[in-house]
């Protein structure tokens, strides 16, 4: 059904705490992955763009590489890594300069020399330049001629290290591969939000764990179907404010928002086993807000029983009354039921979002929606007029009416013009907006 396209690939791997996600945001030139001092917290693949002397490649930033996994999950995170240096035209093995030395550091380059794959070795935390060659000395005994050392915390050294990536990167292709449409899947934690990812990929792409939370990071995939492009972006779960608790996950809800920011389309997953939430009700208010095209997939459809389907439906469609443009599939990523479903969905909304309505059919279908129901008139007996309507935005369509007197359009009958121009002009989807100017 799909691929996966790439440019050259450069992968940064290395025992967890070691500063891997420091240096990829530094690389990619903005705070994308989390940093925390904490070991651990990076664990899914997370791909930016970079660029360095006119040549564009894709960074990786991985989980922390341990060589004894001590429970599935890290184990998970362990197979990402694999994968991602599987997938590398270049690794990128990053040791801390402050612990020096340490056994997991010589098995990760063991590994790496077994895989095949062309790599450098990194120094991190060498935040003082004549302080370098000390420090970098012991890494020679790694086997390989070229250390580099760096402060990614400071950006020091890494025009050296980036000079040396592009000089081993593949030969340029002429054309990058074309952004695609940017897909949010938002959710609350362990609603099968990663799921639902890999299924749509059809590999094992982001982490699934049964417990809430494993999935920290906005991770960036491209997916491409046929002629269409899709970047899907898996993102931590949303919670209320008030349980947010730790840092990690603080920053977690504001790298998901940040991703709702730069999506045109949010796909969100609703869990049918527990029905609409007020959760939900409040990421989906939330997406109209941001003005983004909404799509609801309502996720382990396979576990309802088929007697409550119909009612489940029901109170799904009253729950999201409030986001009514937007299209309601019932998926289960477990089966693969309507996954491609949601593709199809994702382009048709995408297209509402970003449509433009000729101002001449505009006002034939407004003029229209007045002769069939006219707007209330107020208690002194005068009527609203609408003189004309024209589209001043789009992505969402933004939509200005030119009254005798704003004052006097009611919400209902804004509702009422809503719906009637979303008939004429198929804008499912997408929400709409409409301003009201006035003119004499």
């Amino acid at each position: 059904m799909s691929g996966i396209d790439r440019l050259p690939v450069v992968a940064i791997v290395g025992r967890p705490n070691v500063g891997k996600s420091a240096l990829f945001n530094r690389i990619a030139g903005q705070r994308i992955a989390i940093v925390e001092d904490i070991p651990g917290v990076t664990r899914d693949r997370l791909v930016a763009r970079a660029e360095w002397r006119g040549r564009t490649f894709e960074i990786v930033d991985t989980g922390g590489f341990m060589s004894a996994p001590e429970d599935r999950l890290t184990e998970r995170v362990r197979r990402q890594a694999e994968a991602a240096i599987r997938e590398a035209d270049l690794v990128l093995l990053v040791v801390d300069a402050q612990t020096g030395l340490v056994p997991e550091d010589r098995e990760i380059a063991q590994y790496l020399r077994e895989c095949g794959r062309p790599f450098l070795v990194v120094v991190n935390k060498v935040d003082r330049p004549h302080e370098a060659e000390p420090l970098v000395a012991e890494f020679y005994a790694l086997g390989i001629p070229e250390v580099f050392w760096v402060s990614a915390l400071h950006g020091l050294g890494i025009g050296d290290l980036l000079d040396a990536v592009v000089a081993r990167l593949p030969p340029a292709e002429a054309d990058a591969p074309a952004d695609g449409v940017r897909i949010a899947i938002l959710g609350r934690p362990n609603v099968g939000k990663s799921s639902l990812v890999n299924a749509l990929v059809g590999i094992e792409r982001v982490i699934v764990d049964e417990r809430p939370g494993t999935t920290r990071d906005a991770v960036d995939v491209v997916l491409r179907d046929g002629e269409r492009t899709f970047v899907l972006v898996d993102t931590a779960g949303l919670r209320r404010r008030s349980r947010v608790h730790d840092a990690v996950e603080f920053y977690g809800t504001v790298r998901t928002r940040q991703a709702l920011e730069r999506a045109n389309v949010a796909v969100l997953v609703l869990d049918a086993q527990e029905g609409p939430t007020d959760q939900d009700q409040r990421i989906a208010e939330e997406v109209a807000q941001a003005g983004r095209a909404l799509v609801v997939a309502v996720n382990k459809w396979d576990l309802v029983r088929p007697e409550d389907r119909t009612e489940l439906a029901r109170r799904v469609h009253h729950a999201l009354r409030h986001v009514a443009f937007a299209p309601v599939v019932f998926t289960s990523a477990k089966t693969g039921r309507n996954v491609r479903r949601i593709l199809d969905l994702v382009a048709q909304a995408d297209a509402a979002h970003a449509r433009r309505i000729p101002t001449g059919p505009l006002n034939r279908a407004v003029h229209e929606a007045v002769r069939q129901a006219a707007p209330p008139a107020d208690p002194t007996g005068r009527p609203l007029k609408i003189y004309y309507a024209a589209q001043v935005a789009t992505r969402p369509p933004t939509l200005a009416l030119f009254v005798n007197d704003p004052e006097r359009l009611t919400p209902a009958y804004a509702r009422y013009l809503e719906n009637r121009l979303r008939e004429a002009f198929d804008l499912v989807g997408t929400p709409v907006r409409l301003l009201v100017r006035p003119r004499r």
